[in-house]
């Protein structure tokens, strides 16, 4: 078993993570510091953590039905309660697959398999993340449109895979992302609010049987399902929304911006008025002309 596989299966995190322990020169085999990804471990090696002695555990990958409230972390000091508050002791090694808002509910898996981890999480294996949402006003084919439109959040493209009205206020979302509250900041873009959040489905998986705040293992077939959706050949993805440009402001030649960020004209610069600098230059006479002038006087 390769260096970062072992480091996460003993529930040090996902693969991604335990690598910069390793490249961070925290882990040593057998006395020595390893730096080296390719590193592989055999039985009756001596691995540890800043001199931590870790053993790797079986795997095992559960799926807990999360109630609004718990924050999706380890530990926070910050957070009042955790998902590790709903769990027994001995799951302390496990890592969560993504993560729900503190508010929001539904299913989240929880593992020390860090390459399952990995092909759930990311965008390009295509893993259906199924939502029920309720909203604080009625949800239109416009709406559903704009969703599937996309738009760009934070840098990245945003978009729903599918939408499905389940009632005046209540859709049904399906997303293959996870960027950071993506439902909410998309839905709020439009002008929603949501009441209520609850992921229902995770590729074939879903809540079926287990209650919120409950967990079950998952069973062999479970994890065959997972790794054949996994597996599964994708769609091509359309292409990105374009980025909104930003509106070009006009000035005209006696502009100013004011205090609230708004162009006008200055009080008493109307072109023509008597505040006007350019109508009220006097104008200069050549010096050629006042020369014939006076010569005209002295004749006189």
């Amino acid at each position: 078993m390769r260096l970062n596989r072992f480091l996460a299966a003993a529930g040090l995190g996902s693969r991604r993570s335990c690598e910069e322990l390793i490249l961070k020169g925290s882990v040593s085999v057998n006395g020595s510091i390893c730096r080296e990804l390719s590193t592989r471990i055999a039985d009756g090696n001596d691995v540890r953590v800043s001199g931590r002695l870790v053993h790797a555990f079986a795997p095992r990958t559960i799926l807990l039905n999360k109630p609004a409230g718990y924050t999706t972390t380890r530990s926070d000091r910050h957070a009042e309660r955790t998902i590790f508050d709903l769990l027994p002791t001995d799951t302390g090694h496990l890592f969560h697959v993504g993560r729900l808002d503190k508010e929001s509910e539904g299913l989240l898996l929880l593992t020390n398999d860090g390459i399952l981890a990995q092909d759930l999480m990311h965008p390009s294996k295509g893993i259906d993340k199924e939502y029920e949402v309720i909203l604080d006003k009625p949800f239109s084919e416009r709406d559903a449109a704009a969703l599937k439109r996309g738009t760009w959040i934070e840098g990245s493209v945003a978009r729903v895979e599918s939408v499905r009205t389940l009632g005046p206020t209540k859709i049904q979302i399906v997303l293959h992302q996870g960027l950071k509250r993506q439902i909410r900041v998309m839905l709020g873009q439009l002008g929603f609010k949501v009441q209520r959040l609850v992921r229902t489905r995770l590729g074939p998986l879903t809540l079926r049987g287990v209650k919120p705040g409950s967990y079950r293992d998952l069973r062999k077939e479970d994890l065959e399902m997972l790794r054949k959706a996994i597996a599964a050949p994708k769609p091509k993805r359309a292409t990105a929304p374009p980025k909104p440009k930003p509106k070009a402001i006009k000035f005209s030649r006696f502009s100013v911006i004011t205090a609230t960020g708004k162009t006008g004209t200055p009080p008493g610069k109307a072109a023509g008025s008597k505040g006007d600098a350019t109508a009220q230059r006097p104008r200069k006479t050549s010096p050629t002309g006042a020369r014939i002038k006076k010569r005209e006087d002295s004749k006189g």
